[in-house]
């Protein structure tokens, strides 16, 4: 396996997910990025479950075009679009529209998790999505999470290699690897050309002990890069040196989202510029 070119530098360029500040609308993302010392964003462009919140920038609009001049001004980019579940139903085709507007705005990625029972059809889903994406010029990175169909590491590289698609690849979440008992020798089992995206944040010790608590924890319980018990600086080891960084730790409390997304790039720049992992549990 090829060597992982070294990842822990801390002048490597770090993005800002949406869900980090899901409040603020993407224009002002754009420019809360570009203050806070961030290179790159993702955008909420689909709803990652029914009622949560997403942002509409069809292509051309007048909320597309500002999104476009902000990112030109600003000298950020799109990294990934989120964020997409490949259900039952799911239709790749519907998905046209927001990957227009994606591509319009320079987005490289889409980020999708797989949540459907039949592994034949999540798998075929995938790889038409996979087609769809490339006639765009965009890839799908497909994330793991304990309450998915799609639940482990290990399974996501094991959907993406069947779909057999060179724009397929999978997104590592720190936290998600570790609640489904993932490690980072796991991480170091996966052919580096599949990691093309990967989120920091940090957690507790102790893990939920339900389901519901898990999604509670991902959704409103992460902590900042360095603030907890998850083996980071071993991660970022493990990753491929093109792996595209972001950081991923939603805002809770009365913390101002342009407070909350400095101080987690301040941490994630910590995590990252501290050297060689120490030792620990992988």
């Amino acid at each position: 396996m090829p060597a992982r070119p070294p990842a822990s530098s801390s002048d490597r360029p770090l993005g800002l997910a949406h869900f980090t500040c899901i409040a603020v609308p993407p224009l002002e993302l754009v420019r809360l990025a570009a203050r806070t010392g961030y290179a790159a964003v993702g955008l909420r462009l689909h709803p990652a479950f029914p009622g949560a919140p997403v942002y509409d920038l069809a292509h051309g609009s007048p909320a597309f075009r500002a999104v476009r001049e902000a990112l030109r001004q600003e000298g950020l980019r799109v990294h990934d679009i989120e964020f997409v579940t490949i259900g039952e139903d799911f239709v790749p085709a519907s998905l046209a529209g927001i990957l227009e507007a994606a591509a319009g705005l320079g987005a490289e990625r889409l980020s999708v998790c797989g949540d459907d029972p039949d592994r034949a059809r999540l798998v075929a889903h995938f790889a038409e999505l996979c087609d769809l994406a490339a006639g765009f010029g965009m890839g799908v990175d497909l994330e793991c999470m304990a309450w998915r169909r799609v639940a482990s590491l290990p399974d996501a590289v094991r959907v993406v290699e069947a779909a057999g698609r060179p724009n397929g690849g999978v997104l590592v979440d720190a936290l998600h690897l570790a609640r489904t008992g993932g490690t980072v020798a796991d991480l170091r089992a996966v052919p580096p050309a599949l990691i093309r995206s990967a989120q920091l944040c940090d957690a507790g010790a102790e893990a939920p002990r339900s389901m519901d608590a898990v999604i509670q924890e991902a959704r409103g319980g992460r902590l900042p890069p360095g603030e907890g018990v998850l083996p980071l600086r071993a991660l970022l080891a493990a990753l491929p040196g093109t792996a595209a960084l972001s950081v991923e730790v939603p805002l809770t409390g009365p913390t101002s989202p342009e407070a909350h997304a400095r101080a987690n790039a301040e941490a994630a720049r910590r995590v990252m510029a501290a050297g060689d992992p120490v030792s620990g549990p992988g």
